[in-house]
């Protein structure tokens, strides 16, 4: 028997697909595995230093057997990643001003993971910086294996493959600055090399020019949860924007900056633009904005801030009751700053709140974009699910159900304290299962920033914009305009953290961020999980951590 380091068996679990793990535990004794256990001295806290009786390892990969399967089963796990409300969306949205989940009594405790996001307090332990780093990692592995030549796949199936790895890797470098990577003959027993921040962007620039050519043109319509050339597009966009970032150099350059329009305007000519109608967007209907969207259930942006008396038909059990947003960021758009109802002067992207002459079966009694105030909801539904009245709500104690603006902080709230985020509807269906990640006005937003980095102006792009939105025309946009006006168009939709990180902004003071973390640009970053450095020696933790 030969003894090896559990952080070689760690790093081929986090590193390898489930059939090449199948393949190599096949050789296992079961006796062998069985000892495991056994010599723990009836102890499961097995660290990352102890040993583990394996047999010899060496790389025997010779191709995907079903490289198109292999495609589906690693667009599932992104799907599967995008879907949840924790790990990666909570790490680009509660470590914001968009977003915080507050304690309320003992609900939304959870040992302090969801507050340690918002007031930038978060450690290398933190449980969804190691899931994200996992699950992103596992896919940039996944996709690799596909893109072989031994693998023998398509030319469909490596262009998706390549556009899935230009992805997963975008995260890790976006998210922890580097990427350990392993090539898929490499043996269990060999740490992953490390890509260098610079490094993996010119690899996912790399990836996403060669997809490009076997990718489909495919305009606004049917086949948009897949790559096409507009969502290559628009990944290779937001890469050349944040080039300045990713190099360390702190200015934009001109070359990048025409890259971005250039790729803007590719996907302009697919046949994408913007598109009237704010809240009709989050359909699963086909509009003219939808470049990339995954079958990931909406029902976590829908419910996790609505309260438990506010239902649906599909959904009688009613929200969670946790995510709010905070009030300066509310305060960035148009309209009475007090209150939201129909009339109250706001613009289009804040949405409405019903108030009681207006709660109809169209919206099930709840409001769009931003609630505060009283909220008011369905009485009950007939048989085909419509609404049979409608009454104002009232919380579980039996106060009336008032979202307030204002919050006493992250601990020590009730029920109603907090404006709650809706963009998503339940009145298209309680869990929908239609999330966008790449939109259209979102490029359109970027050219109007590559334009204005080059010295050119963006304010006819950004009140093009505007108007479509029903908010007024700016006399002019500087960088900190820009920055607001993708705060409103983009809420809740994976983009904040990137946004105030590229315009300097994420190390800013907030509402409840832990006053050591304000001006740490070390946080900008965060820390590579205590588990991957203790599994692979050639990663480095991160600066400030």
């Amino acid at each position: 028997m030969v003894l090896i380091k559990f952080n070689r068996i760690y790093n081929f679990l986090n590193n390898t697909s489930m059939t090449s793990q199948l393949k190599y535990f096949k050789r296992f004794d079961v006796l062998a595995l069985a000892l495991v256990f056994v010599t723990s001295s009836c102890s499961l806290d097995i660290d990352e230093s102890d040993s583990l009786i394996t047999p010899e390892s060496s790389g025997s990969f010779t191709g995907v057997e079903d490289p198109e399967a292999q495609v589906n089963e690693i667009f599932n796990a992104i799907r599967g990643n995008l879907e949840a409300q924790d790990n990666y969306f909570a790490m680009q949205e509660v470590s914001t001003d968009e977003l915080l989940v507050p304690t309320r009594g003992t609900d939304w405790g959870d040992n302090g993971i969801w507050r340690t996001l918002h007031a930038h307090t978060w450690t290398p332990s933190h449980a969804y910086v190691l899931n994200v780093w996992n699950q992103f990692n596992q896919e940039i592995f996944r996709a690799s294996e596909v893109i072989d030549s031994r693998s023998n796949g398509s030319a469909t199936d490596v262009a998706q493959a390549r556009f899935a790895r230009a992805y997963s890797m975008f995260i890790i470098m976006d998210n922890y600055g580097q990427v350990p990577f392993r090539e898929p003959d490499a043996a269990a027993d060999v740490n992953p090399s490390v890509l260098t921040r610079t490094e993996a962007y010119n690899m996912i620039i790399a990836d996403l020019t060669s997809a490009l050519p076997d990718l489909p043109a495919s305009g606004p319509g049917v086949g948009a949860d897949r790559p096409t050339k507009a969502s290559a597009n628009f990944l290779l966009a937001k890469a050349y924007l944040n080039a300045h970032v990713y190099n360390g150099s702190g200015a934009a350059s001109a070359a990048d900056m025409q890259e971005v329009v250039d790729a803007v305007d590719a996907i302009e000519d697919d046949g994408f633009a913007l598109q009237a109608g704010y809240f009709d967007l989050f359909t699963d209907a086909i509009d003219t904005e939808t470049i990339w969207f995954v079958t990931a259930s909406t029902g976590n942006n829908i419910w996790n801030g609505l309260h438990y008396n506010q239902t649906s038909s599909d959904n009688e059990g009613g929200g969670w009751n946790g995510f709010t947003t905070l009030s300066e960021f509310y305060d960035l758009f148009e309209g009475d700053p007090s209150t939201n109802n129909v009339g109250d002067g706001q613009e289009e992207r804040r949405g409405w709140v019903p108030d009681g002459s207006n709660a109809d079966a169209t919206n099930l009694g709840i409001g769009f974009g931003f609630l505060v105030g009283q909220q008011w909801g369905s009485t009950g539904y007939d048989d085909d699910g419509v609404p049979t009245g409608f009454e104002a709500l009232n919380d579980r104690p039996g106060n009336p159900l008032v979202f307030t603006k204002e919050l006493p902080g992250l601990v020590g709230n009730n029920e109603r304290n907090g404006i709650r985020v809706i963009k998503y509807h339940p009145v298209n269906g309680a869990f929908a299962g239609h999330k966008i990640i790449f939109r259209y006005s979102d490029a359109h937003l970027m050219r109007a920033e590559a334009m204005l980095r080059m010295g050119g102006s963006a304010t006819a792009e950004v009140n093009e914009l505007r108007a479509i939105r029903g908010a007024n025309a700016l006399g002019g946009v500087a960088e900190s305009d820009l920055l607001d006006e993708r705060g409103r168009e983009l809420y809740i939709e994976y983009w904040r953290r990137n946004d105030l990180v590229r315009f300097g902004q994420f190390t800013k003071n907030w509402s409840f961020k832990d006053g050591g973390s304000v001006g740490d640009v070390n946080r900008n970053l965060y820390p590579i999980p205590s588990n991957a450095l203790l599994s692979n020696p050639n990663l480095v933790q991160n600066e400030g951590y």
